[in-house]
């Protein structure tokens, strides 16, 4: 990969408080265009709420986030995705009702960034469902949602793909699928942040990684230099964690 070094997403110092419990403490990061950042840490880090919180589901408490040079920070979902992020969920969200192929319709008709133009067939058969695009979501199984769910964010258009816990529950042949379109998505220039447990994976496909414990970002780098940095492996092999 060779990503545009300028940032496309920037976040400094994000905040994020439930009750007395802040879940993000001063989060800061960036990203580029082609670049694919993981976002990695144990249960309870922050990675999920800092993507909730990118995506527009919760709205920050502190901090800012930049996104191709103006604020987002607060901005529902649906404005986000018409300005080109959007995001897979750890458990899919399909209209289960409705086929396949109405799913991603449904993207492209209310979600899509007016810059780009969809090929429902095509992305479709990129994914492996071409086949069950006139199928009920509901008749997917777990895998095939997880791909229908990536599918619908793509329909949209993004620059900024958030791509949360994807690779969990997927075997050895559609986890080498799914990293292959990760990578290519990259290559394309759209931004990845990816939030996964699965190390192996994260070490596949990412560019650098964030490593997150109690809601601060404690290193970033490559995975292969994470593991030798005494805090991360207190973290991961049994120092204090925020549960």
């Amino acid at each position: 990969m060779s990503p545009d070094h300028s940032p496309l997403l920037i976040i400094d110092g994000l905040v994020k408080q439930f009750g007395g419990f802040r879940a993000l403490d001063g989060l800061s990061f960036s990203l580029a265009a082609g670049e694919i950042l993981g976002l990695v840490g144990p249960n309870g880090s922050g990675k999920t709420t800092c993507i909730n919180i990118v995506s527009g589901l919760y709205t920050p408490d502190g901090g800012s986030i930049h996104f191709e040079g103006r604020s987002v920070a607060g901005l529902p979902s649906h404005r986000l995705a018409h300005a080109g992020i959007n995001r897979t969920f750890q458990i899919p969200r399909p209209f289960l009702t409705l086929t396949v192929r109405e799913n991603v319709d449904i993207a492209i008709a209310y979600g899509r960034n007016r810059d780009t133009r969809t090929d429902t067939d095509a992305l479709l058969s990129s994914l492996g469902l071409l086949a069950f695009a006139d199928q009920p979501a509901a008749e997917l199984n777990s895998a095939r949602q997880k791909m229908l769910d990536l599918a619908r964010a793509l329909a949209t258009g993004p620059r900024l793909l958030l791509v949360d816990e994807l690779a969990a529950g997927l075997n050895p042949a559609e986890l080498e699928h799914i990293a292959a379109k990760l990578k290519d998505l990259a290559c394309s220039g759209i931004a990845l942040l990816v939030v996964e447990h699965l190390m192996g994976f994260i070490g596949q496909i990412t560019d650098r990684i964030v490593v997150m414990n109690a809601g601060k970002e404690i290193f970033e780098g490559s995975l292969a230099n994470a593991f030798t940095n005494s805090q991360v492996v207190e973290v991961f092999l049994g120092g204090e964690d925020a549960a």
